[in-house]
This record gives C-alpha cells, structure tokens and sequence, in this order.
C-alpha cells in the first residue's frame, strides 16, 4: 500500500496522542519527584484532558473520513463519544484528589492509569478497523482492571480486581474470536469494507460471517452489562474503590457503545436480500431482546439491594437497557444524549456517596445514611437530585435522555414498539429503588456515629458541574440535540482500503 493511500494525518489522533504523553508525563513526575511534593499530578492531568477536549472539537474541521488506511475515522460518532469520555474522565480527576488524600493511595499512579484507560476510550470511539477495537478495548480493559483493585490493602477490591480480570478476559476471548470470524468471512477486518463486502454479496463462508456476528455480540455485551453478560457488575462495582466504580461504570461503557455503533450500525448494517438481510435482521431483534431482559433484570433485581453501590451497579445495568433502545434506531444520537446524561448524573452521584462512605468505603449500606439529610445537606440534596434524574423525573437530563431515546425508537422503528412500552414501564418500577434511598436519608431518625464528611474544592466543584449538567440538560438541551441531529450514522465511505 502506497504512502499517499494511506492518508496519514496525525492531527486525526491527536486526543489520543495528547492524553498518552501526559500520562508518561505523569509517570515520570511521579518517579522523580519527592513523596510529598506529588501535588501537581491532579492538575497535569487535568490540563491534559482539557486539551485533548479542545483537540477533539478541533476534530471537527478535518474531512469527515477515515485515516491511516482506514484504521481510525473522523466522523460526528467520534467527536461527541469522545467529548462524553473527555467530561467523565475531568470530573473523576477533580474527584480524585480528595479521594486518593483521604485513603493515603500514590496519586502519580492513579492519575497515570486514568489517563491511559481515557486513551483506550478514545481509540475506540476513532476505530476504523477491527483491530483498532481490539487495541482500544484491551488498553481500557487492562488499566480498568488495576483501577478496580488500586486499594491494595482490601481484600474486596482485590477480589473485585481479579473477577473483573477474568470475566473480562473471557468476553475478550469471544469478542477476538468473532473478530477472527469475520475477517475469515469478508477478508478483511475494515468496518466498510466489511459493510462493503456484505453489501457485494462477496462473502466466503457466510456461517462464518453470522457466528462471528454472534461471538462480538456477546464480547460488546459484556463490557457494556447487558442482560445475561451482567453478572459481574454488581461485585466488581460494590468491591472497587467508590470513584473507580463511578468513572468505569460511565466511561467504559460510553466507549463501547461508540465501537458497538461503529461495528453493528457501520459494518453489519445492511437490510438486503441473502447474508445480509439475515445478519441485520438477526443482530436487530437480538439486541431487542437482549435490551427488555436488561432493562427488567436491572430494575427488578435493585428493588432488593440494600447497599447503594450495588443498587446503583443493578440500575447500570438498567440504563444500559434504555441504551439499547436507542440503538435499535440505527442512529447514534439518541444513545450519544442518553449516555452524556446518565454519565453525568452517575459520576455526581458516586463522587456524593465517596465522601458519605469515608474511607475505605466503611459506610455504603443505605441504612448507614439514616436520617442525615439536614445534617449535610451540601452532599444530601445533591444525591438526591442525582437519584430522581436517575429514575426520569422531569426537568432533569435524565428524563430528556429517556424521552429522546423512546421518541427516536417509537418514531423511527414501530415494529419494535414493544421496546419503548417495556422501557416506559420498567422505568415506573425504577421510581420505587431511587426513591427509597431519598427515604431513608430525609425521613428516617439520624443513624448514631454519623461524622459530617469534609469536601474539599475540586471535589466541590465536580458536584457543582455535575449538577449544573444534570439541569441544564434537563431544561435546555435543544441546541445539543440539534447539533447531534445533524450528524449521520456512523458510516464513512471515504479512505476506507480493505485487506483483501
């Protein structure tokens, strides 16, 4: 392949580029600096991020297409997943100073990990190829997985490292598998020629090209936490750190919907008679399904928890149900809004419960939050806005997210109706679990040994922002809207060479 083919241009890549070489900044500062002059990590970090964000809204004055043989793509997929991964990863930097002071954890480290996980984020929302995926998914699995044991002296998030390892490794296997597959079906591992060779009627083996199909549709629905790949997430989230479960319950899964979008709505896409008609017919009503037993095993399941961080992990799981209604429409602004939305409400939601857990998270029981509603009313009152715009109150992001997501699906697909009708009333039954907590915290007589926790400013100022997005996306979101309504689905035809 020539030189001028393969259409290199660094600036397509440059968030990535800038959110790496911070993070072996980082690491180098933390190796050559004295222990307790390490101050300066959280802030390296957070210049970074903001530059990667102005990089990534840069992004959008380069040709839409795609670059370096078709390995990565510029297209509006890309720009608002990332700038969704960018915001997820900024809040957890401004929570994670206080966090890591009071739990007495190497901050070098930490920020480093985040900082390579956030790189893997961005890699998949680029991926252009099957191996892009790969390679994005395995940069952010692998950090995500130290991130959920970084407690070293708990034998909790020892164990919730070690299972999110080898249940991870395992979809891993299936994912690499159909990958393998599809490649040995069409002959080549670009999306669009992938698309292409589907759309020919050019395929090998097409068994091959259906079961391959089949293994990346667990593989993405495991790392996402969908219903029956879900089983991980509640003891992986309840074992790690509080703001490690907040930053991977939100910005892992904003990445492989941005992969699962690129792959499923980019490359499998394709209604027409043969193979293909039986793939799109085949994965559409799978993910249908897969999206009712999500939504309804979440709900259901969360009503029974007594601890926040694994009903909060159950309602993850729940959203990511609602998510995959939003799929099924083939476009990806619905489920961009929906994730932006819920990411933001979840990462509020979990830096408020960090602070009332204390250290080592000794306080997650929900009866450990009796009756402390006006005696920290700054962390309080919060929460609780975070909850109901969690269960879809109106005027708060989560409610316009919902409402876009079962709009978009009801309009643009009535042969799956019957998703929005589950999702509607899956979402009455949530009101009961996200009320419950509220409950307990405002109207229940104080629970004895309670401390009021200090909170320093960046953590301050994260609530602050994430309670500001959580309003504003509830009662303004039309300009977003409007500018995600103009970008198409995740298709790019331009320098895309396949590997046949």
């Amino acid at each position: 392949m020539q030189l001028d083919t393969l259409n290199l241009n660094y600036w397509a890549i440059a968030p990535e580029l800038i959110v790496s070489l911070v993070a072996v900044v980082l690491m180098l500062m933390d190796a050559f600096s004295r222990k307790g002059g390490r101050q300066a990590n959280a802030f390296v970090a957070l210049i970074g991020l903001i530059a990667a964000f102005v990089a990534v809204v840069r992004l959008g004055g380069l040709a839409a297409g795609g670059y370096f043989g078709g390995m990565v793509v510029i297209d509006p997929t890309r720009l608002f997943f990332a700038a969704i991964i960018l915001i997820v990863a900024i809040l957890a930097v401004l929570l994670a100073g206080q966090f890591l002071g009071d739990e007495g954890l190497p901050p070098g480290e930490f920020f480093s990990l985040l900082l390579f996980a956030t790189s893997g984020m961005l890699l998949l929302t680029a991926a252009g190829d099957l191996v892009t995926v790969f390679l994005g998914l395995e940069i952010a699995s692998i950090t995500t997985y130290i991130l959920a044991g970084y407690r070293r002296y708990d034998v909790r998030a020892n164990e919730s490292s070690l299972k999110y390892f080898l249940l991870g490794s395992f979809s891993t296997a299936f994912m690499l598998y159909g990958m393998a597959l599809t490649y040995g079906a069409t002959g080549t591992t670009n999306i669009e020629g992938i698309r292409q060779a589907i759309a020919s009627e050019s395929i090998n083996f097409p068994a091959l090209l259906l079961l391959g199909a089949a293994m990346m549709l667990v593989g993405f629905g495991f790392k996402i936490a969908s219903a029956p790949f879900h089983l991980w997430t509640p003891d992986v989230y309840e074992g790690a750190p509080t703001l490690v479960t907040g930053f991977m319950g939100t910005g892992p899964k904003v990445a492989v919907f941005a992969a699962f979008i690129r792959v499923f709505i980019g490359g499998f896409d394709v209604p027409i008679a043969g193979v293909g008609l039986q793939l799109h017919n085949g994965w559409i009503h799978a993910v249908a399904v897969i999206s009712v037993i999500t939504m309804t095993v979440g709900n259901i399941v969360a009503i029974s928890q007594k601890n926040i961080k694994r009903l909060l992990a159950y309602s993850s799981i729940a959203h990511a149900g609602y998510a995959l209604v939003g799929f099924v429409t083939g476009d990806f602004a619905p489920v961009a809004f929906y994730l932006l939305a819920y990411s933001i409400v979840s990462v509020g939601a979990f830096g408020v419960i960090q602070l009332l857990a204390r250290a080592g998270d000794q306080k997650t029981m929900i009866d450990d939050y009796a009756g402390i509603g006006f005696e920290a009313p700054a962390l309080t009152f919060p929460l609780a806005i975070f909850l109901l715009s969690l269960a879809g109150i109106p005027s708060t992001a989560g409610f316009i997210g919902k409402f876009y997501v079962f709009k978009s699906a009801w309009v643009t697909t009535p042969s799956l109706r019957y998703l929005v009708v589950a999702a509607v009333i899956n979402s009455i039954i949530s009101i009961y679990y996200y009320l419950y907590p509220i409950v307990v915290i405002f109207f229940r007589p104080l629970a004895p040994g309670f401390v009021r926790p200090r909170m320093q400013k960046a953590t301050a100022l994260a609530i602050i922002l994430t309670i500001i997005g959580t309003f504003y996306l509830g009662l303004l979101p039309n300009r977003l809207l409007k500018s995600m309504e103009k970008g198409q689905p995740a298709r790019i035809t331009a320098n895309q060479p396949g590997t046949k």
